[in-house]
C-alpha cells in the first residue's frame, strides 16, 4: 500500500510537471515577458538608464549594453563616432555623452553575469574591421542566426534588417532573447 501511494505521488508530480512545461510554451504576451504560468527571465540585463532609453531610445532600440563589451562601446560612444553613428549624426553634449558612456561600460558584456552577455564578450578585437562595432557582428549572434534565411529578415518590410532585434524578438526591450520567444512578422515561430 505503502509503495502504491509512492507511485501515485510521483505520477502526481511528474503531470504536474508537464502541465507546468505545457503551459510555459503558451503564447503569452507580445512583448515576450509572459510565457503560461510562467514569466521568461531576462537573459540579457535590460535597460535601466532612463538617459540612454531616452537618447537612444529615440531612433533605435536601446540595446542592453551586455550586447556588446566595453572596448566596443567605448568606440561606439567617441565623439566623432557619434557624429557619424552608422550613417546617422548622433552627437549628444559632453554631459550626455559621459553619462551614457558611463552605464555602457559598467554595464558591458564583459563586465557582466548573464551567460548571454558573455558569450557576446568573447573575441572582440577593437581593431579588427572598418566600421564601428556591429552586435549583427559579433560571433555568438552569428551562430544564433546562421539558420534564419537572410530573406525572412531583410526582404521582410515589417524587419528589415538583423539589427531590428525587437521585431522578431518580442521581449528585446526587456532583455528577454529567449529562443522560444521568437515571432518572426509574416513567418510565424521560429523553431530552431
Amino acid at each position: 500500500m505503502a509503495n502504491r501511494r509512492g507511485i501515485l505521488f510521483w505520477l502526481g508530480l511528474v503531470s504536474l510537471g508537464a502541465v507546468g512545461v505545457a503551459a510555459s510554451d503558451g503564447d503569452g504576451d507580445r512583448n515576450g515577458t509572459r510565457s503560461g504560468w510562467l514569466t521568461s527571465r531576462a537573459d540579457v540585463a535590460p535597460v535601466t538608464n532612463a538617459t540612454y532609453g531616452e537618447e537612444c531610445g529615440s531612433c533605435h532600440l536601446a540595446y542592453q549594453p551586455g550586447l556588446l563589451p566595453a572596448q566596443a562601446w567605448t568606440q561606439v560612444m567617441d565623439p566623432a563616432a557619434l557624429a557619424d553613428h552608422y550613417g546617422d549624426d548622433a552627437s549628444l553634449t559632453e554631459t550626455l555623452r559621459a553619462e551614457i558612456a558611463g552605464y555602457l561600460l559598467a554595464q558591458a558584456a564583459d563586465q557582466a553575469s548573464a551567460p548571454r552577455s558573455r558569450a557576446f564578450a568573447v573575441g572582440f578585437d577593437a581593431h579588427a574591421g572598418t566600421g564601428l562595432p556591429r552586435i549583427t557582428e559579433r560571433r555568438y549572434f552569428e551562430r544564433k542566426h546562421d539558420d534564419v534565411p537572410a530573406s525572412l529578415v531583410t526582404s521582410n518590410p515589417d524587419v528589415g534588417s538583423f539589427s531590428q532585434c525587437n521585431a522578431c524578438h518580442r521581449g528585446a526591450a526587456k532583455g528577454v532573447y529567449n529562443d522560444s520567444r521568437i515571432d518572426i512578422p509574416g513567418y510565424g515561430r521560429w523553431e530552431d
